[in-house]
This record gives C-alpha cells, sequence and structure tokens, in this order.
C-alpha cells in the first residue's frame, strides 16, 4: 500500500516544499509591508514648506534609517512575487509572471525615491553651508528632486496596484487561500487605485489619502501570517497543476 501521498493529492516532499514556499511568502509580505509604508514612512522627513532642506539635513541618521527601511521594502516587494511564482503560474503563468514583472516596475520607482531622498539630504546639507545667492538655486534643485520623489512614488504605487491585483484575483480564482482573505484584497487594492487616481488629478502626495492605503496594508500583513501559519490550500495546488497538465495534453494533441 502506498502511504508516500496524503488524502490531498500531493506527496509529503511536495507538503514540505508548498510549505516551505508559504512561509517564505508570508514572511515577504509581512517584512515588505513593515518596512516601507508602515515604518519608512513616517520615518522620512516632512518635504513640504520652504524649510525642508534645513529639517532633512538636520537629520541625516533619521534619513539613512528611513532609505535602509525602502531599499528592505523594495527587495522583499519583489521577493514577495517571485516566490508566489511557482504556486501561482499554475494557475495563470501570464498573470503569474506580470506580478512579477510590474513589482519589479514597482521597485525599480522606489530606488528613484530613495536616490532623491538622498540626493535631498546631499543637497541640504550645502544649503546650510551656502550664502543667500547659493541657496535660490539650491532651492529650485531641491523642488525638482521632491517633484520627482513624489511622481516616482506615485508610479511606484500604481505598479504595485497592477501587480497585487494580479496574485490576488489568482488567489480568489484558485481558492490557493480562503475567498474572504482574497476578496478582502481585491477590494483594499482597488481602494488604493482609486488613492493613486485622485493622487494623480489633485497633485497631492499619496500618502495624503491614508484611508484608502490602509486597508491594503491590514491585508498585506494578515495574509502574511495566514501564509506562516496555515499556508496554501492542498487541494487546489493539486487542482491548479492537473489543469495545466490537462492543457499541455490538450495542446499536444
Amino acid at each position: 500500500m502506498n502511504t508516500s501521498k496524503s488524502t490531498t493529492g500531493i506527496d509529503q516532499k511536495g507538503k514540505r516544499s508548498l510549505r516551505k514556499v508559504a512561509v517564505i511568502t508570508g514572511v515577504t509580505f509581512i517584512i515588505a509591508t513593515l518596512m516601507g509604508p508602515i515604518l519608512a514612512t513616517p520615518l522620512t522627513p516632512d518635504l513640504t514648506g520652504t524649510d525642508y532642506l534645513t529639517r532633512v539635513s538636520s537629520h541625516p541618521n533619521q534619513v539613512a534609517g528611513a532609505v535602509l527601511l525602502w531599499i528592505i521594502s523594495a527587495f522583499t516587494s519583489v521577493g514577495i512575487a517571485i516566490s508566489l511564482y511557482p504556486v501561482l503560474k499554475e494557475r495563470n503563468a501570464g498573470l503569474a509572471l506580470g506580478s512579477v514583472v510590474f513589482r519589479t516596475i514597482e521597485a525599480a520607482f522606489y530606488m528613484i525615491v530613495i536616490v532623491g531622498l538622498m540626493s535631498l539630504l546631499t543637497l541640504g546639507q550645502q544649503f546650510t553651508t551656502a550664502g543667500a545667492a547659493e541657496r535660490t538655486s539650491l532651492q529650485v534643485i531641491g523642488d525638482l528632486l521632491v517633484s520627482i520623489r513624489d511622481h516616482a512614488g506615485l508610479l511606484a504605487v500604481f505598479a504595485f496596484c497592477v501587480g497585487a491585483f494580479m496574485y490576488y484575483y489568482l488567489f480568489f480564482q484558485s481558492r490557493l487561500i480562503p475567498r474572504w482573505l482574497s476578496g478582502f484584497g481585491i477590494v483594499a487594492i482597488i481602494l488604493m487605485m482609486v488613492a493613486c487616481v485622485l493622487a494623480l488629478f489633485s497633485g497631492n502626495r499619496i500618502t495624503s489619502y491614508i484611508p484608502l492605503a490602509a486597508p491594503i496594508a491590514l491585508q498585506e500583513i494578515v495574509l502574511g501570517f495566514w501564509l506562516i501559519v496555515k499556508g496554501f490550500n492542498p487541494s487546489a495546488v493539486v487542482s491548479g497543476a492537473a489543469k495545466t497538465s490537462t492543457n499541455e495534453l490538450l495542446s499536444a494533441a
């Protein structure tokens, strides 16, 4: 009698591999959300008003901490989609790959945000020691850097929304996680997209729409803990793999 497979149709090695993917994905969800939106955003100095360069230059350690947290958040954001790809490709390889592409684009724009913040620190330090004539030109450069940083941040969130919507749609379709959880994720992503559109047309920073952004932050953390504790639904994984095999056989026929 063969006991190497459970009632889900996955052997023990496969179950361990699936569990490992779930835990890694859950951890990256939590790290990406905590490091960026929850910790790095409030740590980043306020860049409004006319004295923001002086304010930035007087908090170099705070800026360095924010930069480090954003770097961690950017890389783990890509890591989420990459770790999900082996599981989601069984359902829809195109959408699984699309989530990797858009979350990579998100990380690229966050790198522009990071470089902008580091440049503002250097510029602020020059600003505090410059004469009155030089300060005018430095202020213009600073305003340009802030504008580039804000627009890059908005584009990063747009890319996040597209990439995240792809894997939440696949979660909902496949039942890899409970539908109440994936369904809330879809609603939260739509709210986040609404915030992006409002920021685009109003000229306000995306951080001005915290009530619309908060649900997806909560969702990503809850999903992270769910994957660590519960993992993926094994029956849904088997169903997806069987569907993929059938489609390959039909294509070859």
